[in-house]
């Protein structure tokens, strides 16, 4: 059962969201209108699952184009529910923006529940009386603050609301996090990818504040988009919101199956950008580089194929993992489905296994294509590396375990190499690998493992 949330700005709508699931999914701060886009956050109560949706403070008197958007979001979000919840602030009386939501939400066809927020002791209970004049039933009094009154709102919310869950879906979806600078066209590509406008989209830097997960089906496959808030150099976040926000979008990159870097091609990928495509690496997801806006004229900034290749070496040289550049046109729609085939596709073999039996025969190409070091020390003799096995231990990310005669004659530089034509072999540009090294003693027959 799908609940939106609706109110004027600055009710406490995101903090009764937390309080009502149990979590800190929605972005609270003091600042008036932080939540911008319609954001989903599951949860059950007595059995019931429900989803919420959280929305962005509606003023129907404000004209101006973000404004306007917001108002959108928050009309969609009605249209999807099954049941909305008017949020008011008790202490502040029934206001005029109060009164226009009002009207605005008698003329849906689903329930409406009136949440009087900011009681937060008994004495203030007669706070919620003022807003009978609403015209939308008994308000219930909450905090979402003490938590006072919740229980009795979900109790409503239930007895309300359909009688019937939808049948939840058994598969696994990917899920695909957008990540990068502010401003570099992150939203407008998920607008893109989902064929509607479902997030704001502004010129203004910094409009998307939170992480925002989207499901939808590509080629009969379900897929969470995740549209983020904009990740700036560390040493000039400065802000608690901005700092909270990207945090957000870190844990975004942790929770993803495959995370797009989106750059913007008119400036090419800057050192940012390699950090923020370091930063989702180094969380285990599969990663590849977006150049968004690259069918501009080259006279305008855009990308020509000679600009496209030197950024694809530059990539490759920076970053170890060798992630593969895409380019793609949110504007346009551009090569948009040929970006979701890629991703599904980084998603399947970071998730998948290789038979044993391929791994070996790779094992057996590799070294005939160079042969492993070898050590004429003293303590090892003149002995070489010897690969003897290699299965495949684990996956999301994968993980490799090669039975190897010695420890010690592994060097990095072989390590890498083995690494490298993985990648090559099995298309695994971009997907975290790891190898374990376990070497075998022969006498003892016992074995020890190194990551390498």
């Amino acid at each position: 059962m799908k609940v939106a949330i609706v109110g004027y700005p600055n009710v406490g709508k995101s903090s009764l969201v937390n309080r009502l699931s149990e979590s800190r999914e929605a972005v609270v701060h003091a600042q008036s209108g932080v939540t911008r886009d319609r954001k989903q956050i599951d949860t059950e109560w007595n059995g019931r699952a429900l989803t919420l949706i959280d929305t962005g403070g509606v003023d129907l008197e404000e004209r101006d184009d973000l404004a306007r958007q917001i108002q959108q979001q928050s009309r969609e979000a009605l249209a999807e529910a099954d049941i909305a919840v008017l949020v008011v602030d008790a202490r502040a009386g029934v206001r005029p923006g109060d009164l226009d939501m009002a009207d605005l939400l008698r003329r849906v066809t689903i329930p409406v529940i009136v949440a009087a927020n900011k009681v937060d002791s008994v004495k203030d209970l007669s706070l919620a009386y003022e807003f009978h004049q609403l015209g939308l039933g008994e308000p219930i009094a909450v905090s979402a603050a003490q938590g006072l009154g919740t229980g009795d709102l979900l109790d409503r919310v239930v007895e309300l609301g359909p009688d019937e869950d939808r049948e939840p879906s058994t598969e696994d979806p990917i899920r695909l996090a957008l990540i990068g600078r502010p401003n570099v066209g992150k939203s407008s590509l998920v607008n893109r990818f989902l064929g509607s406008d479902r997030v704001i989209v502004s010129d203004v830097a910094g409009t998307t504040r939170d992480a925002i997960d989207l499901p939808m089906t590509f080629e009969g496959r379900q897929i969470v988009l995740v549209d983020t808030a904009g990740l700036r150099r560390q040493a000039k976040v400065g802000e608690s919101l901005e700092y909270y926000t990207a945090l957000r979008s870190q844990r975004a990159a942790e929770r993803a199956d495959v995370a797009l870097v989106v750059c913007d091609a008119t400036e090419g990928v800057t050192s940012q950008d390699f950090r923020v495509a370091e930063m989702a690496m180094k969380s285990g997801c599969a990663t590849a580089l977006l150049l968004n806006k690259w069918d501009l004229p080259v006279e305008q900034g855009g990308v020509g194929p000679d600009q496209l290749d030197h950024e694809r070496i530059r990539v490759n040289r920076k970053l170890r993992l060798r992630p593969r550049v895409l380019t793609v046109s949110a504007k346009t729609g551009r090569n948009v489905e040929r970006v979701l085939v890629e991703s599904v596709g980084l998603a399947d073999r970071s998730r998948g296994r290789i038979p044993t039996s391929q791994l070996n025969r790779f094992i057996s190409d590799v070294v005939a294509q160079r042969q492993p070091p070898s050590s004429n020390n003293r303590r090892h003799g003149n002995q070489r590396l010897k690969l003897i096995y290699m299965t495949q231990t684990g996956e999301r990310p994968p993980r490799f375990s090669i039975q190897v005669n010695s420890h010690a004659l592994v060097t990095r530089d072989y390590a890498y190499y083995l690494e490298n034509r993985m990648r090559e072999r099995y298309r695994m540009e971009g997907i975290p690998l790891m190898i374990d090294f376990v070497e075998r003693s022969e006498r003892r027959g016992r074995y020890s493992s190194r990551d390498v």
